[in-house]
């Protein structure tokens, strides 16, 4: 071993360490390390950010603004819609459910089919009175499973790829994945249709900051516009259409006023509805029914031409000159340029025009306004900004953009016809450029510190490699497989891959694992695809930890788990996924060059 070999190991195996012990970020870690490579010599200087131009990077983060878009677009839960009414046990709900996310993982980044689909499971479970823990674990895992089938679908199988590209001179196609992934996903969405049943049921899920300011009824009024055709056109159609979760409170019509009109009532073009409902039920009531809410067609004001329109909770403090007067008295709209969309106010009930509400201290009010506009406006009425609780009532969603734009930039990568990092970059940038997601929206969306643990970490993880480092144990364990079954040698390492990933992030599983899974196949004279395949599958089946993949650590409050479930469902998972994977990698992918 030479001296940089041992420098190398020395810092991959320090920075294993701060990863399982805990202590400090993921993020930082790595960053540190980078800086270590460098200063030690390890990591050439003129390579060392390297990573954050890197095609893995550019991948991860445009398939997580186009999985925002995605859940943006609402397409999904309108697929849903006709089968939602049928779950009405958890037998049905699990299989259903988890078979959804895990298609949808496959052709999306599978952290953002579970963010997708996650709001369509907790509302289900609220209606049937479902355990929302039978629920989420599942769908957790079939989006793992998803996720490996396609290129995009899971980091993994992007840094395999480009580990591949380095070692062989070609990177894995985007669906190179796909006879494995397939075949496992289908086991594993089966396995889990029944398996679920080992999840305790009486877990009690953690309440955040949404699901407590949920709890509140929020109050705002639409315009049924002029141009109003749908068929189903009954207070009881909208309450339905709501599934029962937002209530038409009064409707006004010709200068009349109907409180708590009856069911069978007719909505006409032109009425005035004041309705009830949480603003996820609000905002999806009135984007389906296509509804106006009479407050935000009103000009804002900007200050530039690119601002973007925000809609923002705020709580109505003590010292604030609104309390007492209505947003009509005070002008909102004329002296701040906002508009006011909703009220939330403990035991009150609407029966009036919202801008003649008037507002007391401790309203929760909904607020419309630009974003340079907003903090100047909030400061000067005395209103204190709800952190990460800004919200969309009534906006514009583009239901088939998003979807028509993916399917293209799959195309086109499937033909070869642009790079995959080109293509999903591509897709991102029309999604925002078109609307599908705002600029706020996609940086919201991208998870920075997963993108700096994978950018930092590709040039400390390529040291094992450029310094032998690689090669080095590839002959060690090539001593210790010789004269064994290849099938052996094969399963070894997607078990060392799975053992590894609960405790580092699976990114850095994959660039430390990976190249030595490559040396090894060299080494034994074997093809190194089959090794790579593994280290991708054992990397991406993170089933036995919340701390290993970000879809775990997701579902780890709502689902109300704690650490020892996660093992009660992932162990028979990942013997299911070593056992059958091992032989369907080495079918699909034969361990002897031909």
């Amino acid at each position: 071993m030479t001296h940089q070999q041992a420098l190398a190991f020395g810092l991959i195996a320090v920075t294993i360490g701060a990863f399982i012990w805990g202590r400090f970020r993921y993020d930082l870690i790595a960053l540190v390390a980078l800086l270590a490579g460098v200063l030690l010599g390890v990591v050439p200087a003129k390579s060392a950010f390297d990573g954050f131009s890197n095609d893995i990077t550019v991948i991860i983060a445009s398939a997580l603004v186009v999985s925002a878009a995605f859940a943006r677009s609402g397409i999904i839960e309108a697929l849903l819609r006709p089968l939602l009414p049928r779950l009405k046990t958890e037998r049905s709900q699990v299989p259903v459910l988890t078979a959804a996310v895990t298609l949808l993982s496959m052709t999306t980044k599978n952290v953002g089919a579970l963010a997708i689909m996650m709001p369509v499971a907790l509302q289900v479970a609220r209606r049937t009175a479902t355990s929302p823990g039978r629920l989420l674990m599942p769908m957790s895992f079939g989006a793992l499973l998803g996720g490996l089938v396609t290129l995009v679908g899971t980091a993994p199988n992007i840094i395999v790829s480009q580990v591949r590209e380095q070692i062989l001179g070609k990177p894995f196609g985007m669906y190179d994945y796909a006879p494995v992934g397939l075949a496992l996903a289908a086991m594993g969405v089966l396995f889990l249709s029944f398996a679920y049943k080992i999840l305790p049921k009486g877990r009690t899920p953690a309440t955040n900051i949404d699901a407590a300011l949920a709890a509140n009824a929020y109050f705002t009024e639409v315009q049924v516009p002029e141009d109003w055709t749908f068929e189903k056109n009954r207070v009881l159609d909208l309450h339905a259409m709501a599934h029962q979760e937002v209530r038409v409170m009064a409707l006004l019509r010709g200068g009349k006023r109907k409180s708590q009109p009856h069911p069978n009532t007719k909505v006409l073009p032109g009425d005035t509805l004041l309705l009830e409902g949480d603003p996820q039920g609000l905002d999806d009531l009135i984007t389906r029914a296509k509804l106006r809410l009479t407050r935000a067609d009103k000009p804002l004001s900007m200050e530039e031409p690119t601002e973007e329109v925000r809609v923002i909770e705020a709580v109505v403090g003590a010292e604030s000159g609104l309390i007492g007067e209505t947003a009509q008295r005070f002008d909102l709209h004329g002296q701040h340029g906002v508009n006011l969309l909703a009220v939330s106010r403990s035991g009150f009930r609407l029966s009036q025009h919202l801008n003649r509400v008037r507002l007391r201290r401790g309203d929760v009010i909904v607020l419309q306004g630009g974003e340079r506009t907003l903090p100047a406006a909030l400061t000067a009425l005395g209103l204190l900004p709800l952190a990460e609780r800004e919200v969309r009532l009534g906006g514009i969603r583009h239901a088939l953009a998003p979807a028509v734009i993916l399917a293209a930039a799959m195309v086109l990568v499937a033909f070869q016809v642009v790079p995959v990092a080109i293509a999903f970059f591509g897709a991102a940038v029309v999604m925002i450029a078109i609307g599908s997601i705002r600029m706020r929206e996609a940086y919201s969306a991208l998870d920075g510190p997963v993108l700096v643990l994978i950018a930092a970490l590709i040039p400390v993880s390529e040291a094992i490699q450029t310094t032998g480092g690689a090669d080095l144990i590839g002959a060690w364990l090539s001593a210790l497989f010789r004269g064994q079954a290849p099938m052996l040698a094969l399963a070894a390492i997607m078990a060392v891959a799975m053992a590894a990933t609960p405790f580092l992030n699976n990114a850095a599983t994959v660039l430390i694992v990976a190249p030595v899974g490559a040396a090894l196949a060299l080494k034994l004279g074997l093809n190194p695809d089959p090794f790579l395949m593994a280290v991708a599958v054992g990397a991406a089946c993170d089933f036995l930890t919340p701390i290993g993949h970000q879809c775990n650590t997701l579902v780890m409050g709502p689902g109300g788990y704690r650490f020892s479930d996660y093992p009660r469902l992932g162990a028979p998972l990942t013997l299911l996924v070593l056992v059958a994977g091992t032989p369907l990698i080495a079918l699909f992918w034969p361990l002897v060059k031909g």
